[in-house]
């Protein structure tokens, strides 16, 4: 079921997510949901505070923006934790459903170490790099509390008032359903 996205200024958004049990009866229909949702906003990534429940779980596709080269990378996160980055990062444009029209650029560390559990509730432990690692860097952070935005200096942060303002008021349009802070 396609559901609308929680927009900036929810405070969904800024609470930290509560873990996922294995016996969680709403998982499968909530995984199915942010699948659905994430792929009628032709998104890449999406975040269960995204739609409104403060769940530690996250999908992403990352295939559209992956090399050629790469295989296409899609994976559903449940109580992923981020275990280690490494020292080098990176610039990178990114954007977010909950904050439709601002783009900027936000530097993260190129490689992550992971562990999270499958939708079989197995655990792993994985090594991302390049984009996948950004992606996972972005919806981890939604679990934490955090947006993208808050990587910015204060001035950006500043210079974006304004629209933020206008993203909180529900003044936006975008081409898939939104829920407003109001």
């Amino acid at each position: 079921m396609i559901r609308p996205i929680v927009l900036y200024g929810s405070p969904v958004l800024r609470q930290r997510a509560e873990p996922v049990t294995p016996d969680d009866p709403e998982l499968t229909a909530l995984l199915r949901d942010l699948w659905d949702t994430m792929y009628n906003a032709n998104g890449v990534g999406l975040a269960a505070p995204q739609i409104g429940v403060s769940k530690q779980v996250f999908v992403v596709d990352a295939h559209e923006l992956q090399s050629p080269e790469e295989e296409p990378f899609k994976q559903a996160f449940i109580n992923p934790r981020l275990i280690s980055t490494n020292d080098l990062c990176t610039g990178y444009e990114e954007g977010c459903l909950s904050i439709p029209g601002i783009r900027e650029r936000i530097y993260r560390p190129t490689i992550i170490e992971v562990e999270f559990y499958d939708e079989s509730f197995h655990l792993h432990r994985r090594t991302f790099s390049g984009i996948v690692a950004r992606i996972f860097q972005h919806e981890y952070d939604h679990l934490m509390g955090q947006l993208f935005i808050d990587y910015l200096s204060p001035i950006r942060r500043q210079l974006l008032r304004r629209k933020l303002k206008e993203i909180a008021a529900g003044e936006v349009e975008a081409h898939y359903p939104m829920l407003h802070a109001r």
